[in-house]
């Protein structure tokens, strides 16, 4: 699938893509998610943690289209949140001492934003420099 240049389009799919992982196993869930993110047109330094107070809220992220690996971590836990599931309710999203934008799920079994696939169960050490958890987003937006 590629990706929708129109904003109504990409509003329909985002929506689309939260009813069909609303009820499904957590693993599943994530891989859709990760993979509908990862799909997005990549630019560099679109957003940055020292911002954090101005980052777009999600309608506005879709109708900005610009991606850099924050604004895609940051997609990743607004859908996250939408969903309202408790088996998610532990995510985190994390920027690394290795420069990377992560995103944590139960308590960092689960990371996705990181590439195409996600990692589990993964026993990768994280220094993490800055970190936004979801019920902290749910209070930003």
């Amino acid at each position: 699938m590629t990706w929708h240049n129109d904003f109504t389009d990409r509003m329909k799919s985002w929506a689309e893509l939260r009813s069909q992982v609303e009820n499904l196993p957590i693993q599943d869930t994530l891989e859709a998610i990760n993979y509908w993110w990862q799909r997005t047109p990549w630019q560099p330094y679109y957003l940055h943690w020292d911002d954090l107070e101005s980052w777009p809220d999600p309608w506005q992220l879709l109708s900005d289209n610009v991606y850099c690996d924050v604004a895609r971590g940051l997609g990743i836990m607004y859908t996250i949140s939408m969903l309202d599931r408790k088996d998610l309710a532990s995510t985190t999203m994390v920027f690394t001492g290795d420069g990377l934008n992560l995103v944590l799920i139960a308590g960092g079994k689960y990371i996705v934003n990181w590439d195409q696939e996600i990692l589990v169960n993964s026993n990768l050490a994280v220094n993490i420099k800055r970190q936004l958890k979801l019920e902290e987003l749910k209070q930003y937006k």
